[in-house]
């Protein structure tokens, strides 16, 4: 057996038995937290209090106009909180734990997660329209029903989730302690970040960050799912792999050596009535 550092990267001879994270008395308590929370965020924007004219105090004193220094850097920065870029990264990572540890449920969570994302964030920027800084019309107003897509903020919902689901998936509490820290930096710095480059208001960050965290949260509701969509994948590929041997056993395979013997001929037979090579001239009568 392997003892150096690369052994842990070698498949595991059986599939390791993993905890499920449930939906505890803690998560059910953070679950209704946060949707609280969700809840007073879009309704301070409806009413336009006084989060709306904070938002517009950050867009008019223009963070990326006060440090430009640092503009060059975070437009880098804030790549880590697109869907297109980071999905393929942590679908790669969690391929190479789905094979190492022979289940499907890495990749199943995360494309469980990301539908999940993408109908709730979807359906309340559809929904709200609320215009981006950049496309403001009036001061002081919330830009609703703009037919803009920019609340809650998609950027940091999507860093909230694609980096928050390796903090789910971790083997270890210690592991999950320190990717769940690792994963609020980063959303942190991407929803600040969209804020300094002006494409989103804070009120949108606020809400993106919420949603984010309502879909991780949610997530042991799905578990029965993708364990029976786990069941049906695996159930597929074998009876795929069992057609393909008895195609293989019923198609005969004839193997022709290489200079082997040659299948005899047999000579050709005259026809009756021929001589020398010749047919006997007919006789008339």
């Amino acid at each position: 057996m392997r003892t150096d550092i690369f052994a842990r990267l070698d498949r595991e001879p059986e599939p390791p038995k993993i905890e499920v994270p449930r939906m505890t008395r803690t998560r059910l308590a953070l679950f209704g937290g946060t949707s609280a929370f969700y809840l007073a965020i879009v309704v301070a924007v409806l009413l336009s209090t006084g989060l709306v004219t904070l938002d517009w105090k950050i867009m008019l004193f223009r963070p990326y106009q006060q440090w430009p220094e640092i503009h060059g850097f975070l437009d880098y920065y804030v790549v880590l909180g697109q869907r297109g870029p980071t999905a393929v990264m942590v679908a790669a990572w969690l391929g190479w734990r789905s094979w190492r540890q022979h289940t499907l449920r890495p990749l199943l969570c995360l494309g469980a997660a990301l539908l999940l994302l993408n109908v709730s964030v979807g359906a309340v920027k559809i929904g709200l329209g609320r215009l981006g800084p950049h496309y403001a019309t009036q001061i002081g107003s919330p830009e609703l029903f703009g037919g803009g897509d920019i609340f809650p903020s998609g950027h940091t919902a999507n860093a909230v989730v694609t980096w928050g689901i390796l903090a789910y998936l971790a083997t270890t509490p210690r592991a999950r302690r320190y990717l769940s820290a690792l994963s609020a930096v980063v959303a942190l710095g991407v929803g600040l970040t969209t804020v300094y480059l002006g494409t989103h208001w804070l009120s949108d960050v606020l809400l993106g960050w919420a949603a984010g965290l309502l879909v991780l949260l949610a997530l042991p509701w799905c578990e029965p799912v993708l364990a029976v969509s786990e069941a049906w994948i695996l159930a597929a590929r074998d009876r795929v792999r069992e057609r393909l041997r008895d195609r293989r056993r019923l198609v005969p395979s004839l193997p022709v050596a290489s200079g082997g013997p040659r299948p005899v001929r047999e000579p050709v037979r005259e026809p009756v009535g021929v001589a020398g090579g010749r047919r006997a001239p007919a006789t008339r009568g």
